[in-house]
This record gives C-alpha cells, sequence and structure tokens, in this order.
C-alpha cells in the first residue's frame, strides 16, 4: 500500500508538478490556471473503479451518470451526453471525437492502478491545446514503466459491480528500459428505469496494453499502446421516439480498437527541451440498427522551449492531425457523404515573461488553427501570476476560445423525436410528426472569452485553500430552427420536421470554486470542495435542450470526503456529494455517500470493502439528448475484492 502522498504536509503536496497547463512541469502552486490535481492515491480511497467516476473528485467537473456505459461530463456547463466544450486528453493523446464531437466515455479506460495523477484545468486552455479546449482540459496521465515494476493482481465483484479483474507485470529489458503489461476486464449490470424496466445496457469488457520506457543520457523514448473489446446495449424511450415510423426498440452491440503513441524527449535544461510525439488511434463502433461507425486519426506533435535573454521562457509547436471516419446508414443516423478525412493543422508559440523574480510573472501566448469547416481560428491568452510571499498567489486570465464544427453539425440526418402535435401548439395533427436534426455546411465555430480570477493560500503546514471565479461570454452558440412541415405517403403516412442548426444562440456564466484540503491528525485527512454555476442563455430556439440549457446544469455542487487511517494496516474512507437539481428534466437534487474500508493483513495483500450510493436505492442524475434513450436510475451497490503486489 503505497501512503506516501497521505504522508506528506499538505505545503508538500502543494507542490505537485503539473504539466497540462503550459505543456512543461511547474508547480502547483506557480499555475496561474485553475487546476485540480487527483492523485492516485484519491482514486485508490474513492472507490471509483472507473476514470468518469474518478472526475467526480475535482471542483467545478459535472459528472452525470446516463446508464452504466454511458455518461455526459462537461466543465463549467452546457452538460450533455456529446458536450463538446472539453478536451480531453489520455497521456498528451486526444480522445476528443471530431466526428459527433465531445468524447465517448465508454472507449476510455486504462488499469486504475496505473494512474498517476489526473490533472483537470477548469477554463480555456485553448491557446495551448487548440480548438474544443473552451470549457476546461482533462490530461489523464499514466505512471512510468519504472513506477511499475513487479506483479500486481486484483479481482473483486457484487452487485452492480458484478465482477473485475486486472493484472499487471513490469520489469527492465537493461538498466536503461523498462517495460510493463497490463490486462483487465470487467463485467457491469444492467440499470433500470423508474418502472422497473431494463435499460438493457450491461456492459463487458475486456482490455490490454503496454508501455516501453528508455532512457539514455538527455534523451527518453515512449511507446505506449491499447487495445480494447466492449459489449454494450441501449433502449429507446418509446414515449419520445415510437413506431410506426421507427422500428428500433433495444439493441445489443459492441466497440473495440486500439492505439499506439511513439514519443521523444531530449531536456537539455531545466528551461529547455524538445518533444516529439506521434500516435494512431482506431475504433469500430456497432450498436446494430441506432449508431455505427469506423474512426481512425493520426498525430504528429512537436514542441520546443528555450530560455530568451535572462527573464523570458518560450514554448512553441506545431500540430498536424488526419481524422478518417466512415458511418454506416442506420434507422436513427444517416451521414452524407458516407465516409470523409478531415485535417487540423496548428502553431502555437508562448512567452511566460518574469516581470519580478520570484513576485511576479506574466504570460502571452497563442495559438492558430486550420481545420476543414471552419478555417484559420486564432485562439489567444493573457495570464497574470502574482506571489507576494511564499504562502499566497492571485492569479488571472483573459481567454479566447472556439469549439469547431463537428462533422455531424455538417452532415448528419438524425431521427430524434416522435411527436403526435407541433410544438408550441395544441393542433393534433392527422399523423405522427418524425423530428429530423440535420447538418448545415453553414454552420460554424463557437466562441468564447472567458475572465478569470483565483487566489491559493497555505494554512500553515497542514491546510490549504484554493479559490477560483470566472465570467464567460459565449457567441454563435449552437442553435435550432425548423424548416417547413412536409408529409410522407407511403407507410407509414407522416409528416416530417426538418430541424436545422444555426449559430444564433449566445450566452453569459459565472461562478465560483472553492477546494479546501485539511489535516487535522497525521492519520486524517479531509478534502472538501464546493462549485456554483449562474447561467443565462440568449435562444430563440423551439427545444428546450437550447433555449433553457440554464436549468440542464446543476447550480451547486459539494463534495466532501475523509480518509482516516485507523492504524497502518487498517483505513476507513467516506466520500459525501451532494448535486443540485437538474429542473430542465425535473430530476431532483440527490445527496449520496460512498465508503471504502481497507485492510491490509500482509505488506503486499489489500482486501477492501466498497459501498456506492449508500443513501437511498437509486437516483436519477441526467438524460440522453439527442438519442432519446431509457432514463436510467443509478442503483446503490456493494462489492469487495483484494488486491496483490508481488
Amino acid at each position: 500500500m503505497d501512503n506516501s502522498l497521505l504522508d506528506l504536509p499538505i505545503e508538500e503536496l502543494m507542490k505537485i508538478e503539473v504539466t497540462s497547463v503550459s505543456r512543461r512541469s511547474e508547480k502547483l502552486t506557480q499555475v496561474a490556471s485553475a487546476v485540480f490535481v487527483i492523485t492516485q492515491d484519491d482514486i485508490r480511497r474513492s472507490g471509483a473503479t472507473s476514470i468518469p467516476e474518478a472526475l467526480r473528485l475535482a471542483p467545478g467537473v459535472e459528472v452525470a451518470r446516463i446508464g452504466t456505459d454511458k455518461w455526459a461530463i462537461n466543465i463549467r456547463g452546457f452538460n450533455g451526453r456529446f458536450a463538446g466544450k472539453l478536451q480531453v486528453l489520455m497521456d498528451g493523446r486526444s480522445v476528443y471525437n471530431p466526428l459527433f464531437s465531445g468524447v465517448q466515455w465508454d472507449l476510455q479506460d486504462t488499469l486504475m492502478e496505473d494512474i498517476e495523477r489526473i490533472e483537470v484545468i477548469r477554463g480555456p486552455g485553448a491557446s495551448v491545446w487548440g480548438a474544443n479546449a473552451v470549457n476546461g482540459v482533462i490530461n489523464i496521465i499514466t505512471k512510468k514503466a519504472a513506477d511499475t515494476q513487479g506483479a500486481l493482481v486484483s479481482a473483486g465483484g457484487g452487485t452492480f459491480e458484478q465482477g473485475f479483474v486486472g493484472a499487471r507485470y513490469g520489469g527492465k529489458i537493461n538498466e536503461d528500459t523498462a517495460y510493463r503489461f497490463y490486462a483487465k476486464g470487467f463485467t457491469r449490470n444492467q440499470m433500470k428505469s423508474a418502472a422497473g424496466e431494463s435499460a438493457h445496457d450491461a456492459w463487458h469488457s475486456a482490455r490490454g496494453g503496454f508501455r516501453v520506457d528508455h532512457q539514455r543520457g538527455i534523451d527518453q523514448l515512449t511507446m505506449q499502446g491499447d487495445i480494447f473489446f466492449n459489449a454494450i446495449g441501449n433502449a429507446l424511450d418509446k414515449s419520445q421516439l415510437s413506431a410506426p415510423i421507427i422500428q428500433a426498440d433495444t439493441a445489443r452491440g459492441h466497440n473495440e480498437g486500439g492505439n499506439i503513441r511513439l514519443r521523444w524527449d531530449r531536456t537539455f535544461s531545466e528551461r529547455s527541451a524538445i518533444m516529439l510525439q506521434t500516435y494512431y488511434d482506431r475504433t469500430d463502433y456497432h450498436l446494430s440498427n441506432f449508431t455505427r461507425f469506423r474512426a481512425e486519426s493520426f498525430d504528429v506533435d512537436f514542441q520546443h522551449r528555450f530560455p530568451l535573454l535572462d527573464r523570458h521562457d518560450v514554448t512553441w509547436g506545431a500540430n498536424y492531425r488526419l481524422y478518417h471516419n466512415k458511418v454506416f446508414d442506420t434507422e436513427l443516423v444517416t451521414m452524407n457523404p458516407r465516409q470523409q478525412t478531415n485535417q487540423l493543422i496548428s502553431g502555437f508559440a508562448r512567452d511566460e515573461m518574469t516581470l519580478i523574480p520570484e513576485r511576479l510573472r506574466f504570460t502571452l501566448g497563442m495559438r492558430v488553427d486550420h481545420n476543414d469547416f471552419s478555417g484559420l481560428e486564432v485562439q489567444p491568452n493573457t495570464r497574470l501570476m502574482w506571489t507576494p510571499d511564499e504562502k499566497n498567489s492571485v492569479w488571472l486570465a483573459v481567454s479566447r476560445a472556439v469549439r469547431t464544427p463537428s462533422r455531424a453539425e455538417n452532415d448528419v440526418l438524425l431521427n430524434t423525436r416522435t411527436l403526435e402535435q407541433i410544438p408550441g401548439t395544441s393542433t393534433v395533427l392527422p399523423f405522427p410528426v418524425l423530428v429530423q436534426y440535420s447538418g448545415s455546411s453553414q454552420f460554424t465555430s463557437e466562441k468564447l472569452i472567458a475572465y478569470e480570477l483565483g487566489y491559493r493560500r497555505q494554512l500553515g503546514s497542514q491546510a490549504s485553500v484554493d479559490i477560483a471565479t470566472f465570467f464567460n461570454d459565449y457567441s454563435q452558440l449552437s442553435d435550432l430552427s425548423f424548416a417547413p412541415l412536409s408529409l410522407q405517403t407511403g407507410f407509414p403516412t407522416h409528416f416530417v420536421l426538418p430541424v436545422k442548426v444555426n449559430n444564433k444562440a449566445s450566452a453569459q456564466t459565472y461562478g465560483i470554486e472553492i477546494a479546501g484540503d485539511w489535516r487535522p491528525l497525521e492519520q486524517w485527512r479531509l478534502q472538501a470542495n464546493y462549485s456554483f454555476l449562474h447561467m443565462h442563455i440568449d435562444s430563440d430556439s423551439p427545444f428546450p435542450q437550447f433555449a433553457n440549457a440554464s436549468k440542464i446544469t446543476p447550480q451547486h455542487q459539494i463534495s466532501m470526503r475523509s480518509n482516516y487511517d485507523l492504524s497502518e494496516r487498517l483505513q476507513f474512507n467516506l466520500w459525501l456529494r451532494y448535486v443540485s437539481s437538474v429542473d430542465l428534466y425535473r430530476i431532483p437534487g440527490y445527496v449520496t455517500m460512498d465508503a471504502k474500508l481497507i485492510f491490509k493483513p500482509t505488506k503486499n495483500t489489500e482486501l477492501f470493502l466498497v459501498g456506492q450510493n449508500l443513501f437511498s436505492q437509486n437516483h436519477h442524475e441526467f438524460v440522453s439528448d439527442f438519442i432519446p434513450t431509457v432514463q436510467a436510475y443509478i442503483p446503490r451497490g456493494i462489492y469487495a475484492g483484494a488486491q496483490w503486489r508481488f
């Protein structure tokens, strides 16, 4: 059991280095951004069995589970199953899906014990990571092969987490080269609706991968890869998308794929280095007559950092990405053209200037992207960090970021609803109305100007507080409008109501996020965070999820954790969460608690018992927005397991 982080005082934890803000290592206390680091110890003590569940640990992040294998995750509002304003990386490899926009969270996984940390940046990161890093950036960083030597085996099961097993082995080819291999699998139970009907979304998964690190002198080479297979399912909400027009009801299917990443780092000094990374990623997604597509991407990324004069730290780089996909026609989704290849070319530069040594730093950065949908995009950023002493730091930032169109927003035809009357009227039509969402080549990028202010304070050696506030001004947001109604003869006779996407909406949001860390006793650590978000949307859309988007995001979120070491062998961890209501979908606020008891009978053996969502038999968190699936309820769960290291 690794208690290295728990053994550190809070002031040392605040010095953990992060890399995702500026693409270089810097201490958490010196970062002019709203950053929260989820450590391996946080994940282990929480009992989270997936990356989405671990993200609940961070303030400002809305994690809402839709089904066994489906989540809606975003930062600072505009959440949804296909939330497109969040850039997510796995060891620097982008997993953002430019086909539908957003992240398919059922595809993102690894051995949880291999995660070193998750860096969560709230607020724009576009000047460094490019388009779609609008509301935030999440970078899941795994351990180096040298840090995972020996063997690890974990296994267990329970009610909802019906069964899981994971294994890893790490070794050395020589003194300069370390490696590891891992494999994992699990089966998770299906969820149910409020009426007790099955959501048909039981999830069975198998995954494996490897990593090799070679270090020689000033050079480091990394090769890393994964393959996976998921058996998944879904069920349509037939009250919203019903026969006789749409015959689809329930479906089982699978997704499979893999990736490989190569990276070379050469470090000349603490302030001078170059990096070259490339990766290839492929996915085949097949869910019966719901959705089917194949996608592959290729990426090359270069970065150079060097000092300029005495007070300038300059980083610049370039990126090329190719994305090819083919979408097969189903009863719900069609694309025209069926397949397409898109390219993204970008470059960035960042200069961090020391105005007063050890006290005041100013950063100016800009990224220029060119994509096939909206052309040239410019995303600048300025940041100021003031550190009056070792205990206090104040930062502010002004940023511009854009979310570029996805291919679906240009080319898709999606059957999304069946109505008995025209929306906004009481007129009942003689035939049902099929609502068809259609893309438009006129759709352009969504834009954001963000203003942020933050404060961090070290309260002695055993406590700290981190406060971030923001005001976001969005323009040219995605909106919907009706096209003329048409009658489709044949069988069955029905009306078609086309819905076109446009850029006519705008929004202003503001909020505050507070995170506190306190160790009242050497063996007891308390962590808490609170997030408040207010949204004002200006939209003419007849669809409530657009016109009333402010009612989709909870205004308040609270997380409180207690990690207590009863002895060297026994740990007891509690995690209390509150999420306020989602008014648009009539989802009430909920309070829930997870608990994890860890017992270490011998040096290399760990036994654990976990209870999840303990306060109620089940609760509702979110609904699927564009594809109306059965509204699933999150069940209470208990699981137990063991872990061996040797």
